[in-house]
């Protein structure tokens, strides 16, 4: 397939993923809950597996280790000053008594966020389309508990189910702009940079929010049982690697 063609294949079917919010209006709260973590555990062990086990091994053949760790660590604390200063809400704190800031904060959070993945994942794609591939599966597996715990704050904060899905949807279409702008700009230079930034954004997701969410548990088969899930992403991304690599 063309690497244009799975770019923005990649990136409108991540926006269609903004609409697993709807999900959320057949399950009650307490079934909506027992979801959410298992599938953030998920998240966080493919978010880390993409990131060290094919975004950084690719990132880093054509840059010296001193430029590589740069945008490395560019892309970590990119994320950080977005959620110092926009999205600071991203572990789904909901205020009660100030919903409609929080709401908007989300939304905007979520359109930066969105680009940002689309520059990192194109890149991928644009170095290795077998490394973008995992890449975008690890993506999209965060996406998931993601978009139902924003679309869980825009109700809570006053929005309308059929309003909240709508503007979920329109934040969601910054991620195929990034991708598109990822392409053009590889006309002009080399993207290994911006893949290193993408995996540095995935370590940053996965260390600061995902894993902080999940390992609080109160029970110990709770406890277990999301450690054991967080592996299993860890173990699908490396053997992704092995089998991507072998053919």
């Amino acid at each position: 397939m063309n690497t244009l063609l799975w770019i923005l294949s990649g990136g409108f079917l991540m926006t269609a993923i903004s609409m697993v919010g709807s999900i959320t209006i057949i399950l009650e709260p307490p079934a909506l809950q027992r979801l959410l973590l298992p599938l953030v555990s998920l998240a966080a062990g493919t978010l880390l597996g993409s990131a060290f086990f094919h975004m950084i091994p690719e990132g880093m053949r054509t840059l010296e280790a001193l430029t590589a760790a740069v945008w490395l660590v560019g892309g970590f604390v990119t994320f950080l000053g977005l959620e110092q200063f926009l999205y600071w809400h991203h572990a789904h704190r909901a205020s009660a008594e100030h919903p409609k800031p929080v709401t908007y904060l989300v939304l905007l959070g979520d359109a930066v966020h969105n680009f940002l993945g689309g520059l990192s994942i194109a890149s991928t794609f644009l170095i290795d389309e077998k490394a973008g591939i995992v890449a975008w599966l690890g993506a999209a597996a965060h996406e998931v508990p993601q978009e139902l715990g924003d679309f869980a704050i825009l109700v809570h904060g006053g929005w309308s189910r059929r309003r909240a899905l709508l503007w979920n949807f329109v934040s969601a279409l910054t991620f195929p702009l990034g991708a598109f702008l990822a392409y053009v700009a590889s006309q002009r230079f080399a993207v290994a940079g911006l893949v290193l930034f993408g995996a540095g954004n995935f370590v940053y997701i996965a260390a600061s929010d995902l894993i902080p969410e999940i390992k609080g548990h109160p029970s110990l088969g709770g406890a277990l049982l999301h450690f054991g899930i967080f592996i299993v992403g860890l173990v699908l991304m490396l053997v992704f690697a092995y089998g991507l690599h072998q053919r």
